[in-house]
């Protein structure tokens, strides 16, 4: 069947879910979130059969309805995993689609002064009324987690900070390796910064948010600064902090070691036991990635090696880090089969 009439063979169910702990969040976006479960065919078949969990989370700007999105020619992703599962070609799971999406791109599924509690929502949260509402095994054992770039970030450090919800992770390009994937980008904004928006950023969102989004090549790096340091490095009080000068680029150590501290690579160092717990570990990312984290990704799978982990899958593949998406029902076969 052609990928622009496929009809999926199990089925997705959508929710508008109303978050506590997303209330009064402190950029104002909504606390009522899509959120979408796919249950495999054969689900209905036989109502004593539970089912492991993977949590699909996306990246930066990606909100949950573009997952509908296909490429020219190929299925989208729960396209693809669902005929994996129809074909018989994998254990079939539940996939939940998680929305994290923010006014500032994103919110690195963590728990932040300067865009919201998303590590809650989801942990405290989603967790619990998936179970409490689905065929789940309801143990960290049957539950994994997904993601490209950022959603690749949240599901390497979500199972290190909760090793007792999370028994299995994929990362798919996921952001790691700070000074390879982020630090190079400051020079270049200091320079727009000077140049285009008398070096603030304030003055940025005015003109961002005044024309179509990313019309400028400086758009998403300046975002992305930006939205991380939201993540990463703001105070309590919710002042944002940068971690450079930005009339120099020079580097503001005392914000660069917080930024460090979320470091994937550098956190995995701390949680070597959450890390040894976990049943299924899936790492792969394109040699070519603009962002270049397939480092990130080899200096992860070195810190796994030197924490005693030895079994885990690891790849780089030739490609860059845009339309990987094929890669995802990979990583969705190796976290069934392990965590099932």
């Amino acid at each position: 069947m052609e990928p622009w009439s496929y009809e999926l063979a199990g089925r997705v169910e959508e929710h508008a879910f109303e978050s506590e702990v997303l209330k009064g969040n402190p950029l104002g976006d909504p606390y009522v979130r899509p959120l979408w479960v796919y249950l495999p065919p054969g689900y209905d078949d036989d109502p004593e059969r539970r089912f492991a969990s993977v949590y699909v989370i996306q990246g930066l700007t990606g909100q949950l309805d573009m997952w509908r999105n296909r490429s020219a020619f190929r299925k989208n992703f729960p396209e693809a995993v669902d005929e994996m599962f129809a074909r018989r070609e994998s254990t079939p799971c539940l996939l939940v689609f998680v929305d994290a999406w923010t006014s500032l791109g994103g919110a690195q599924f963590i728990d932040s002064p300067g865009t919201g509690r998303y590590h809650t929502y989801l942990c405290e949260e989603l967790l619990p009324w998936v179970d409490a509402n689905y065929r789940t095994l309801p143990e960290a054992a049957h539950r994994g987690i997904t993601g490209k770039s950022s959603g690749g970030y949240g599901a390497m450090v979500t199972p290190m900070l909760r090793p007792d919800l999370f028994g299995g992770l994929a990362t798919h390009a996921g952001d790691a390796l700070f000074e390879t994937c982020y630090l190079p980008d400051f020079r270049r904004s200091a320079r727009v910064l000077r140049d285009s928006y008398e070096g603030s950023f304030d003055r940025f969102w005015e003109d961002f948010h005044s024309r179509p989004a990313f019309t400028k090549d400086s758009d998403f790096h300046l975002l992305n600064d930006w939205c991380m340091a939201a993540c990463y490095s703001t105070d309590d009080d919710g002042t944002v902090q940068l971690p450079y000068d930005t009339a120099t680029g020079e580097l503001r150590r005392e914000v660069w070691e917080r930024w460090l501290a979320w470091d994937p690579v550098r956190m995995a160092r701390e949680r070597t036991d959450a890390l040894r717990s976990l049943r299924a570990i899936y790492i792969d990312c394109g040699k070519r990635d603009q962002f270049f984290l397939d480092l990130g990704a080899e200096a992860f799978r070195r810190e796994l090696e030197a924490a005693g982990v030895t079994d885990y899958f690891f790849e780089l593949f030739d490609a860059t880090h845009s339309g990987i998406e094929y890669r995802y029902p990979l990583a969705v076969a190796y976290l069934a089969e392990r965590l099932s």
